[in-house]
């Protein structure tokens, strides 16, 4: 997990495992009530009685409606980095990786497509440099699959323009995020292993063999 740039919130409180707890209890309520409501028509006070707290507690472990919205980011990308890394094993080939890692990923998306939808939804209302670690942590998701990628080169599995990496760990990304996205439409035609698959195939077509 990358901590560069990582904001520091003010607390009144100094004992640090209770702050860590405390802030896990606001990001749990703040999340369902983020989802439900939008982080604009929640208010602190709705926040603070579904963290079982009075808005003077909320307010020992926070500064603002903002702070929350930056923990409720950190701990989504947080989870979907541990997620990505539990379940990705190395496989033989970079080829073999990444078709594992896509599924992975896909997998992960339908599992937190709320959270996921929330972040793209409210990052806006975040300050400048807030927004931009959580930015950060996103592109630390997006590098798994440059390292797969990379792998891939390395091994001969796949068929990738070095200059070209970032744009394709980007491009699948998007396949992943598409199933959140475009999911109204898509799941009217594929179940989610189809669409992994679907994809997959799609991708792979194009990174196995060689162009003239």
């Amino acid at each position: 997990m990358r901590g560069a740039g990582k904001k520091s919130i003010p607390t009144l409180v100094k004992d640090p495992q209770l702050i860590a707890r405390r802030r896990e209890q606001i990001v749990q309520a703040a999340v369902d009530l983020f989802i439900s409501k939008g982080f604009h028509k929640t208010t602190t006070r709705e926040i603070a009685h579904s963290s079982g707290f009075s808005i003077g507690t909320l307010y020992e472990y926070i500064e603002s409606k903002e702070d929350v919205l930056y923990l409720v980011c950190d701990h989504i990308h947080g989870e979907l980095e541990k997620r990505m890394q539990e379940a990705l094993v190395e496989s033989q080939t970079g080829a073999d990786t990444l078709r594992q890692a896509i599924r992975v990923f896909a997998h992960v998306m339908e599992q937190m497509d709320d959270q996921v939808l929330l972040i793209y939804q409210e990052i806006k209302s975040l300050p400048n440099e807030p927004m931009k670690y959580v930015l950060r942590r996103e592109e630390a998701i997006t590098e798994i699959f440059e390292r797969i990628l990379q792998k891939g080169i390395a091994d001969g599995s796949l068929q990738v323009d070095p200059k070209d990496v970032k744009l394709m760990a980007q491009n699948i990304i998007i396949l992943g995020e598409m199933w959140v996205f475009r999911r109204w439409a898509l799941r009217k035609h594929y179940t989610l292993e189809e669409y992994i698959e679907a994809q997959t195939n799609l991708l792979l077509q194009r990174l196995t063999h060689h162009h003239s």
